[in-house]
C-alpha cells in the first residue's frame, strides 16, 4: 500500500525533522509570529516524545532543555521559549487538515508499501469537549496492523460524522495489496466500492444497519447448518485460546462464493466473493456463552485463513492503536480544545509513537521509552535520526 496526496510538496523518500514541517500556513499576524513556526512544530513535536502529554508539559519540557534545542537545531532562542499560551494559540489556528495531510506524507516516506491488513476505526476524544456534547472530536483512524503504525488519520465533530471521515479517508490512500476492514458502521455499498477503486480489497462486518444483507447471511448460515451447503466451497478454522481459567473458541467459516444470493442484492456490493461467520464460544467454569458475527469480503478474501487474520487483526486498532494512545500518552486525560487544536495535538501523538514504535534495539514499553529519550540525549537523537532522516549516518546539524 502506498500513500495518495493531494499535495505536490513531497516527491517521496524518507523526510528530515525540519522538512516534515517546512511551509505550513502560518496565519497568525504581528507579535503573534514572535516564534518561527516550523521550530515551534518541533519544539512540540520533541516534548511529546519525551513524555509531555499538554501544552503546559510541552512548554516546560522546551524551556527546561533549551539549550539542548539550541544546539541541536542551531536556534538562537533569544527570547526563550514558547509558553503554553503560545503553543496553545499557534496549534488552535494551524490548518488541521494540512496538518493531517503532511502527517501521511511524512509515514508514507517512513513506512514504504504496506501489506496485509490495514483496519479503519473511530475514536472520541474524551477530553476534546465538555461529556456527552456533539463538540467532541472524534477521528477516524486508518491503522497498519502488521506495523503497528496508524497511516492516516481524519477528524470529525462528533461520532455522527464517522461515516463521512472513512470516506475521505479512502480518498487519499492507496490500498493496493492490503486488505481494509470496518466495524458495521462502514458496511456500505460505497465504501466498499472506494475501497476497491483504491486497490484494495475488504472484510466488512455485517449487522443490522443493513437489515436485508444481514439477515439474508444469517438465514443462510442457518439453513446450511441443518440441510447443508450443497456444492459450495465451505472452508473452516477454529483456534482456542486459554487464560486464566476461561477458555475463548473461535471458529472461522468462509463460503467463497455468493451465487446462492439474490442478483440485486450481491450486485450492489463491488466485487463480492464471499460471507463468512465468527463462532465465539467462551467457557468460564460451567458457563458458557455463543455469539455469531458475520461479515461479507471481496473476491480477493479467498480463504478462511484470509479472512480468519483479517476478522482477527481488525481489534489490533484497539489494543495497538486507541489502547496505547490512552495509556501511554494520556489522551483521553487531555483537555486541549479550542479551534483545531486538539486534532492538532492528537497528530503530534502519532508522530510520536510512530517514531517510538520501531525502535528495537533498547527492549522496554513505550512508556519508558519516553521517559528513556527524556533522559538520555543520545537516545532523544537515535529516535530522531530513525524516523526523520534520510539515512541512519547523517549528522545532527544537516537537519536545519
Amino acid at each position: 500500500m502506498a500513500m495518495g496526496s493531494t499535495s505536490s510538496f513531497w516527491e517521496g523518500g524518507r523526510m528530515t525533522l525540519v522538512e516534515t514541517f517546512s511551509g505550513l500556513p502560518d496565519s497568525r499576524r504581528g507579535p503573534a509570529k514572535r516564534y518561527v513556526l516550523m521550530e515551534m512544530v518541533v519544539m512540540a513535536l520533541c516534548a511529546i516524545l519525551c513524555g509531555a502529554d499538554n501544552w503546559v508539559e510541552v512548554a516546560d519540557w522546551c524551556r527546561d532543555r533549551q539549550q539542548w534545542l539550541r544546539e541541536r537545531f542551531g536556534w538562537s532562542l533569544k527570547g526563550g521559549t514558547p509558553s503554553h499560551d503560545t503553543f496553545g494559540d499557534l496549534f488552535r489556528v494551524l490548518d488541521a487538515k494540512v496538518f493531517e495531510e503532511r502527517f501521511r506524507q511524512w509515514i508514507a516516506g517512513l513506512v514504504g508499501v504496506v501489506e496485509g491488513v490495514v483496519a479503519f476505526d473511530g475514536k472520541t476524544l474524551r477530553g476534546s469537549g465538555k461529556k456527552g456534547s456533539n463538540e467532541l472530536l472524534h477521528l477516524v483512524t486508518a491503522y497498519a496492523v502488521g506495523s503497528g503504525l496508524c497511516l492516516a488519520q481524519e477528524g470529525t465533530c462528533g461520532k455522527g460524522h464517522e461515516l463521512a471521515g472513512l470516506k475521505n479517508l479512502l480518498d487519499v490512500l492507496i490500498l493496493k495489496g492490503c486488505i481494509a476492514t470496518t466495524d458495521a458502521l462502514g458496511c456500505q455499498t460505497e465504501i466498499a466500492e472506494k475501497i476497491v477503486d483504491q486497490g484494495g480489497d475488504y472484510v466488512l462486518q455485517v449487522k443490522d444497519n443493513q437489515k436485508n444483507l444481514a439477515t439474508a447471511i444469517r438465514e443462510f448460515f442457518e439453513e446450511g447448518d441443518q440441510a447443508g451447503f450443497g456444492r459450495l466451497d465451505v472452508q473452516r478454522f477454529e483456534e482456542i485460546e486459554k487464560d486464566h481459567g476461561r477458555i475463548d473458541t473461535r471458529r472461522y467459516t468462509w463460503i467463497p462464493d455468493v451465487s446462492w444470493m439474490d442478483k440485486p442484492m450481491r450486485e450492489a456490493w463491488k466485487k463480492l466473493g464471499g460471507v463468512g461467520r465468527i463462532e465465539s464460544i467462551r467457557e468460564i467454569g460451567d458457563t458458557v456463552s455463543v455469539e455469531h458475527h458475520y461479515a461479507i469480503g471481496s473476491r480477493g478474501v479467498q480463504t478462511v485463513a484470509r479472512f480468519a487474520n483479517a476478522s482477527r487483526n481488525h481489534w489490533g486498532i484497539e489494543n495497538g492503536l486507541h489502547w496505547t494512545l490512552d495509556v501511554v500518552f494520556r489522551e483521553d486525560h487531555c483537555r486541549v480544545r479550542k479551534g483545531h487544536a486538539a486534532r492538532n495535538f492528537s497528530v503530534l501523538r502519532k508522530f510520536a509513537l510512530a517514531t517510538l514504535r520501531p525502535e528495537e534495539e533498547v527492549k522496554m514499553g513505550l512508556r519508558r521509552r519516553r521517559v528513556h529519550a527524556d533522559r538520555h540525549p543520545e537516545y532523544r537523537e537515535s529516535l530522531i535520526r530513525r524516523a526523520f532522516s534520510q539515512n541512519g549516518s547523517e549528522n545532527p546539524m544537516p537537519f536545519v
